[in-house]
């Protein structure tokens, strides 16, 4: 396989020619920090800081009690002081806009992948998102992502880079699976 074969399979490439039979779906150029952070290897898995206020765990369980475990003791070296969450203002922006005019819930894509094999880490067990913070969860924790974002070129035979030089972010239109029902005669009918 050749680089610019995978090329032409990147969502921002085939989307815009076979748009009107796919899934809408809306692409953001990802900035390079943002691309960092999905990288990062800081130790500390930190969600972004939202300027809109939006929390990617809305659904977690609140329990006071279990609270007095995850506390830090002061003094103990505890880094978040040190360096402030990452926020991506002007990213969090576009994206709540186009996950509104999206019908308010998408599922996220990187290049080529989305971070399907994440899912078991959101709070509603599968890749529906309505934030950044939701996305940025399920990114960070991908296998699928990382290699989009470190290893897109590793079997090409005419490999000059690792990564593209761009990535994007698309957001496609939340849309239920299909439910199906069997017809008398065994064979799958969906509605």
């Amino acid at each position: 396989m050749r680089q610019e074969e995978v090329d032409r399979c990147q969502i921002q490439e085939w989307y815009p020619r076979f748009k009107l039979a796919s899934i809408k779906t809306h692409i953001h150029l990802l900035p390079e920090s943002f691309v960092q952070y999905l990288l990062g290897d800081s130790g500390q898995f930190i969600l972004p800081t939202s300027v809109t206020g939006e929390d990617a765990l809305t659904n977690r369980v609140h329990n006071p009690v279990d609270e007095d475990d995850l506390a830090v003791p002061e003094g103990s070296g505890d880094e978040s002081e040190e360096f402030p969450p990452p926020s991506f203002p002007e990213l969090e922006l576009e994206i709540k806009e186009s996950i509104e005019s999206l019908g308010g819930a998408i599922f996220p894509k990187l290049n080529w992948s989305s971070p399907k094999d994440a899912a078991w880490i959101s709070s509603s067990g599968n890749l529906w998102c309505t934030s950044l913070s939701e996305i940025a969860l399920l990114l960070r924790a991908a296998d699928s992502s990382t290699h989009d974002l470190c290893h897109a070129y590793d079997s090409c035979s005419d490999k000059t880079s690792s990564r593209p030089q761009s990535f994007f972010l698309a957001l496609r239109k939340w849309r239920p699976a299909l439910t199906s029902t069997l017809t008398g005669d065994g064979i799958p009918l969906l509605r």
